[in-house]
């Protein structure tokens, strides 16, 4: 019971990834910067701008829901968290690996969208408003390319569960190449999942002062900048051990190699945060559904016939 406990609050649960997401929203913004030839922030700022919000008061506006507006910031921060608990670290299972786990964090990873949307909606501010019908409509687009990418592996994997999946291509290892059209959809689909460049539309600092979460300050919102920096290595980390299922022996270089894993993942986002600009909601609705999904589609298509085959 103790170290359940353990696991959930401290390692590999709460207080690490809360620590993790301090680290890969620093490396996001210090490679960012970087590729654009600016020196960017202080290892520090993450932690700095987290404890600054803290010490904020928290407004909820009068119109606002007051049993839900103070609640939709706890509920995400915890469904990022319970998905970081079924993915694989330090080897080829997870803290709590069960037949179908794939599908869990799928589901937990849809609600911090959910709880965005809700967000906004029940801040009852036309701006809040704005980023949440946005923010519903990008969902309805990388949604179904993201669980088509993921979903394949399993498919060729015969198995619902990473652990599983880990297993197979760990003894068909070169099978992992057949998957690399659905690791590019998920990779772009992550983008849009995490609201970054080029599909940052519903937050859009430019157009509608910060989305969703226009209204919330105080530690409201430091725990939504939590939940999204925690999201960030939750999807790293999702990518990593569905398209790159490596781990060795002993615990603590497989630890390493998962941390190697995550941090090229989260290089690969920032440079596609980095070369591309800012792209308007029609066009990110056309993108999904007219390249993403048929390429995700025809992967899945693929993976099946190999499987018929190697069966």
């Amino acid at each position: 019971m103790l170290l359940a406990v353990f696991n959930i609050l401290i390692f590999p649960g709460f207080l690490f990834l809360g620590v993790m997401a301090l680290i890969f929203a620093f490396l996001d913004r210090k490679i960012y910067a970087r590729l654009q030839n600016r020196i960017g922030p202080p290892w520090f700022q993450p932690l700095a701008d987290f404890l600054k919000l803290l010490g904020k008061e928290s407004i909820i506006p009068a119109e606002a829901d007051k049993r839900i507006f103070p609640l939709l910031p706890v509920v995400t921060l915890a469904a990022v968290t319970a998905a970081y608990l079924y993915i694989p670290i330090w080897g080829p299972a997870s803290l709590f690996p069960f037949e179908g786990d794939l599908i869990v964090i799928l589901y937990l990873l849809t609600l911090p969208t959910l709880c965005f949307f809700l967000a906004g909606w029940y801040s009852t501010s036309v701006y809040a408003t704005i980023g949440a019908v946005r923010t519903l409509t990008q969902l309805f687009s990388y949604e179904v390319p993201l669980f088509m990418a993921l979903l394949a592996p399993a498919l060729l994997a015969d198995t619902w569960s990473l652990s599983g999946m880990t297993a197979f291509y760990a003894a068909n290892p070169v099978l992992l190449l057949v998957n690399i059209p659905a690791f590019l959809v998920a990779i772009a689909a992550c983008q849009g999942k995490l609201e970054r460049v080029p599909f940052d539309l519903p937050e859009a600092e430019t157009e509608i002062v910060a989305g969703t979460f226009v209204e919330y300050s105080g530690r409201l919102y430091a725990i939504f900048r939590m939940a999204i920096d925690c999201e960030l290595v939750v999807v790293a980390s999702l990518i990593a051990a569905v398209f790159l299922p490596f781990y060795t022996e002993p615990v603590w270089l497989g630890f390493a190699l998962y941390l190697l894993k995550t941090l090229v993942i989260l290089f690969i986002l920032a440079l596609f945060r980095s070369v591309m600009a800012r792209i308007r909601l029609e066009q990110m609705v056309k993108f999904c559904w007219k390249y993403l999904t048929p390429v995700a589609l025809l992967q899945i298509v693929i993976n099946l016939l190999l499987k018929g085959v190697l069966s």
